[in-house]
């Protein structure tokens, strides 16, 4: 989805992100005065003709009830419904609907779908994705997604919204430079699945758990291979993603698959890129094939806002307006957000490039989803969520989750003994210091809507604690530093929390970062006031992408560091419950943190595997071989948590039938499609005990080495993740089941899933366990 997509930004891919986001702020789209009806189908109590059309029959299956109405509807009528802003149809009582809402983090104001008014004039704001990803917990990502769609069904019940939210965004966040990567759940495939399809649950999932009812229609972003917005010169409207496909289906692919599969979201969005040479939302083999065909989507896919357009204007894919037309829906495209399909379908029909069976089948997905979500099944307001309104948005429960997400995902990154958590009751002074440090907008990054009330660091510190206050820089750009207000409060105060870090004008939709250590003089005012500073000093960092810190990390008188990601609404309240050691910290990067130097690697080479003979390092923790300041998964907590293995295997064999070629030959894998790689697993047993004298969260990630030669393996990856809960000085049990051809497999260079003979190393923490694998 784009701020600056053609449509918005008069075909200027270049233009500011901020003129953008205050057209969005200052519109009509964004706030509307007073309450309305929802938009919706077969209104059988004004209008009893309708009773007799099949389509408003719920009784009938879903295929019935679409056969029976795309059946009644003239091409024109049915093109009318190929955009997001689709088309009335009169004379059967089907109301104009916009497809176009979001719901990253919470119900958002961009998109023409949703609005806020008097009546609802706000949404709870969550943390931005990456920092919920890094609470490495499935349950709060569903709870989340619960909240969000009776926020979003309570809206719709009163007018201001549509059922239709095209979140989340799933796209592996390969380059700490990507200025989007903090709507991601981050660098890892596994952790990227569970977050969507989780996420995805949360949203979907009607009361009564019926599949083919939704509550609202999610939908997986951005298909596929898409990371570079605006880097070098290169954006993503001219962009050709060079993927192998090795790593297309080892990284870039998994969590699209489990969105579908494991999640069966409604919507899968094709991405402005190409890949390998063709346009995403053109590629029969990546929507038709893969999408459709391979993991069977039950609803339909969208393109990107005006990537058909884009296509034929900025790619010169196709020779007119009418070919991109039909390329896009003969490759299996159903939505244009946009109007490309809507202008140009007809001509494209007139002139033989696409038959009407081809329009049937695209508006069919796009008219079962709206019967999935009750669209066509009357008055909302007398149906399963009728209930929700006003009252259920903005709840005391929803923001309580907000601030719970929050410090969940918190960061600890490095405290010297003495530093954290500090006493509120010894501390009688603190100096608040930085240009974040009474942020509110910043900390609900994009995507945003209106919250239902800020909590900024500073406000959320004051509560505790007497503070004094300087920001240090004018903003996070931080070109001119005002060192002396700050540095005679620090020397001063008890202890001095320097919060510094990024926001949208440094990292954003169309804006990639050149540079990943704190923005202009941010290092010499962090160094500057922990010199004079007389008690600890404690540097927050607030952003989406990794910075280059290790000159904190190294210097003695800085002795905590943490990172808070973009917090969310209760983000200042989060940041002084860990503070003040009212929660104790248990979240883990989602993404490596790496030098300055990591920006020589030019961000679109898409390789996921290192090359030797170039120099060039790999991507991610699964990959890279070069240095890094803080790695995926590393994270502190103010307890010590300890990892024992109580049950394990030392060796699992494959069963494979006797004429099979392995049993004579020497083989380095086999496929997973074998007959005795099939409900293949083991379980392991962890006894983890917490020997510190704070209760506390821990965040138990399992990972593999696979055989290091074979198939260009990945020199460690994730294989699961629990969160378990310990009071201090107790032990729990932790059990992962471990799926052999699904948890340990890999993907050879021609994109075929194998499992790998040989020695593996299970690692938790500092714990090692040696597996192999035979047959």
């Amino acid at each position: 989805m784009a701020f600056d997509s053609p449509r918005n930004a008069a075909k200027s891919p270049k233009l500011c992100i901020l003129l953008c986001i205050f057209c969005f702020l200052s519109s009509s789209s964004t706030w509307v005065s007073g309450q309305s009806s929802p938009a919706f189908a077969c209104d059988v109590a004004n209008n009893p003709g309708l009773a007799d059309l099949k389509f408003c029959n719920q009784s009938l299956p879903v295929p019935e009830r679409v056969a029976d109405l795309v059946g009644r509807l003239t091409l024109s009528e049915k093109i009318s419904w190929l955009g997001d802003a689709a088309g009335n149809v009169t004379r059967f009582g089907i109301p104009k609907y916009e497809w176009w809402s979001e719901a990253l983090h919470g119900v958002s104001y961009v998109g023409p779908g949703t609005h806020f008014s008097s009546v609802i004039p706000a949404a709870t704001s969550f943390p931005a994705v990456i920092l919920t990803a890094a609470t490495f917990n499935v349950s709060l990502f569903v709870a989340i997604g619960k909240v969000v769609s009776t926020e979003a069904r309570a809206m719709y019940n009163v007018g201001l919204s549509g059922l239709t939210f095209w979140s989340p965004n799933i796209n592996i966040y390969r380059d700490p430079r990507w200025g989007r990567g903090h709507e991601t759940p981050g660098e890892d495939p596994l952790l990227t699945s569970k977050y969507g399809s989780s996420y995805v649950r949360g949203l979907q999932q009607s009361d009564d758990g019926d599949q083919d009812r939704l509550k609202v229609g999610a939908c997986c972003k951005h298909y596929t291979a898409y990371d570079v917005d605006n880097w070098n010169g290169t954006d993503r409207y001219h962009f050709n993603a060079v993927v192998t496909q090795q790593d297309l289906d080892d990284t870039y692919q998994p969590p699209f698959k489990s969105c579908v599969v494991d999640g069966n979201v409604a919507s899968v969005m094709c991405s402005y890129n190409q890949v390998n040479g063709k346009p995403t939302c053109a590629d029969p083999d990546l929507l038709s094939g893969v999408i459709r065909g391979q993991w069977n989507l039950h609803g339909y896919i969208v393109s990107d806002c005006d990537s058909v357009e884009v296509f034929y204007d900025y790619q010169h894919y196709t020779k007119t307006q009418e070919e991109a037309a039909a390329k896009a829906l003969l490759a299996g495209l159903n939505l244009d957000c946009g109007v490309y399909l809507g202008k140009y379908t007809q001509g494209a029909v007139n002139a033989g490039l696409v038959n009407e069976s081809v329009i049937d089948n695209a508006v069919s997905n796009n008219f079962a989803t709206l019967m999935r979500l009750g669209f066509f099944d009357g008055d909302p307001r007398k149906g399963p969520y009728g209930n929700l309104g006003p009252n259920d948005v903005c709840t005391q429960a929803h923001q309580d989750l907000a601030r719970q997400a929050a410090r969940e995902g918190i960061v600890l990154l490095k405290n010297t003994a003495g530093s954290l958590p500090l006493s509120p009751t010894a501390i009688s002074s603190l100096a608040v210091i930085g240009p974040n440090a009474n942020a509110t907008d910043t900390m609900i990054a994009n995507y945003q809507g209106y919250p239902c009330k800020f909590t900024s660091p500073l406000q959320g510190l004051t509560a505790s604690v007497a503070t004094t206050y300087a920001a240090g820089c004018s903003n996070t750009a931080c070109a001119v530093i005002q060192l002396d207000n700050a540095k005679t409060i620090a020397a001063a105060a008890d202890a001095t929390i320097l919060i510094m870090g990024a926001d949208l004008s440094i990292e954003a939709e169309s804006r990639d970062r050149s540079s990943i250590s704190l923005p202009g003089q941010q290092q010499q005012l962090v160094t500057a006031v922990a010199n004079v500073s007389k008690g600890p000093v404690i540097l927050v960092i607030m952003s989406g992408g990794s910075m280059d810190v290790q000159f904190a990390k190294d210097n003695p008188k800085i002795t905590s560091i943490l990172w808070v990601g973009y917090p969310g609404q209760a983000g200042g309240a989060a940041l002084a419950d860990v503070i003040f050691g009212y929660y104790n910290p248990s979240g883990r990067l989602p993404v490596s943190w790496y030098p300055e130097s990591y920006t020589n690697i030019p961000m679109t080479n898409m390789n996921m595997r290192p090359d030797p003979s170039t120099g060039y390092p790999g991507r991610t923790y699964r990959f890279y071989t070069g240095p890094t300041i803080y790695t995926f998964g590393d994270g502190l907590s103010y307890s010590e948590f300890t990892h024992h293995l109580g049950l394990a295997p030392s060796s699992v064999s494959i069963p494979l039938g006797e004429g099979h070629a392995c049993r004579s030959s020497t083989c380095k894998s086999i496929d997973v499609v074998e007959d005795g790689c099939q409900n293949l697993a083991f379980e392991i047993h962890l006894r983890v005990i917490n020997g510190g004298e704070m209760g506390g969260s821990h965040s138990v990630l399992l990972f593999s080495s696979p055989p290091p030669t074979v198939h260009n393996a990945p020199q460690k990856q994730l294989v699961g993740f629990e969160k378990v809960f310990l009071m201090p000085e107790s032990e729990g049990l932790v059990r992962f089941m471990v799926d052999v051809c699904k948890d340990l497999s890999l993907v050879d260079e021609l994109g075929n899933r194998k499992v790998a003979l040989g020695q593996y190393l299970l690692h938790v923490g500092s714990l090692t366990h040696t597996l192999n694998v035979g047959i």
